[in-house]
């Protein structure tokens, strides 16, 4: 199963085109919101996001019990009693989809924010201080991007101890680097405008000016650089597990496909074991997409020409 990191799933377009540049004002666009919501490729992304998020956090209620009890109806294909059917341990498949949905979405989700939050913290503070202190930071996200990926996670959760906390840790530390190398040359742009030459000259603070002066203008950037971190995360916890470096005692969707692999599901015949989980980690990477490209789609204008010369067409 191979597993891309955030720099090759981004949808962007180049951060230091001048048709991507951010406005010269001070604030980011206020119809950026508005924009992204009145979008359709938007709105399905939010409603399929919104639908997993409500049936991960209504698992216990949907599907109470134990999702890995072992009973003695294996192998069972999809029926009333059992819409999924049974894995080859006789354990629920849709309560297993249902409770798999919560470790997955969480580990997504937090790897996403906290590999973005590092990646804008060492991409900011680069192309703003310039000098040795870009180019230490840039030596270093260079060599995590030169260290083949899935080398690198195989290799470091494999030698720390098994859980979901190794592995949250394991993806940040392999998924930073492309966030920053993306949000560095966006905020190298902005350092160059005039309001932030006048910041510096009036003798504001140095954090103030990144994160009062700087960031509000990177809104969409950091928005789909979060959005792509986040399918990172997925599908990158998804193949550890599936490899068997994870947790196997957690129920998520990649520890479905590891133990539906182990089981001979593929070989079997017994297709209700493994296209669950792996049709919800394919629908939700979707859906991210949707609303990453509807983000690129609202804030990129060579996009809103693009689009309005062919519905005049």
């Amino acid at each position: 199963m191979s597993v891309t990191t955030p720099s090759e799933t981004v949808a962007l377009a180049t951060p230091d085109d001048p048709a991507t540049a951010p406005a010269s004002g001070r604030r980011p666009r206020r119809g950026l919101i508005r924009g992204i919501l009145g979008n359709r490729k938007a709105a399905f992304g939010a409603a399929v996001l919104l639908l997993f998020g409500v049936v991960a956090l209504a698992a216990p209620l949907l599907a109470p019990g134990n999702p890995s009890l072992i009973t003695a109806i294996a192998s069972q294909p999809p029926s009333l009693e059992h819409l999924f059917g049974t894995t080859a341990k006789g354990q629920d498949i849709l309560a297993l989809t249902m409770h798999g949905a919560r470790t997955s979405l969480l580990v997504g989700f937090v790897v996403g924010a906290a590999a973005t939050l590092v990646g804008l913290l060492v991409g900011v503070a680069s192309a703003y201080f310039g000098w040795v202190i870009d180019d230490l930071l840039s030596l270093v996200t260079n060599v995590f991007l030169l260290i083949p990926g899935l080398p690198l996670l195989v290799i470091l959760a494999a030698f720390l101890p098994p859980g979901i906390g190794t592995v949250v840790v394991v993806l940040i530390i392999t998924g930073w680097a492309g966030s920053a190398r993306v949000l560095r040359s966006q905020a190298l742009s902005i350092r160059s405008k005039d309001f932030v030459a006048a910041a510096v000259v009036t003798g504001e603070h140095p954090l103030r000016i990144m994160f009062r002066e700087i960031l509000p203008n990177m809104a969409s950037i950091v928005m789909s650089t979060f959005l792509a971190c986040v399918i990172f995360g997925i599908g990158a916890q998804a193949g550890l597990e599936f490899l068997g470096l994870g947790d196997a005692s957690v129920v998520s969707w990649g520890t479905n496909l590891y133990w539906a692999s182990n089981d001979g599901a593929l070989f079997t015949g017994a297709w209700w074991a493994f296209v669950p989980s792996g049709l919800c980690i394919a629908l939700v990477a979707f859906a991210l997409a949707m609303v990453n490209y509807a983000v690129d789609e609202v804030t990129n204008p060579r996009l809103r020409t693009t689009k309005k010369g062919r519905t005049r067409a």
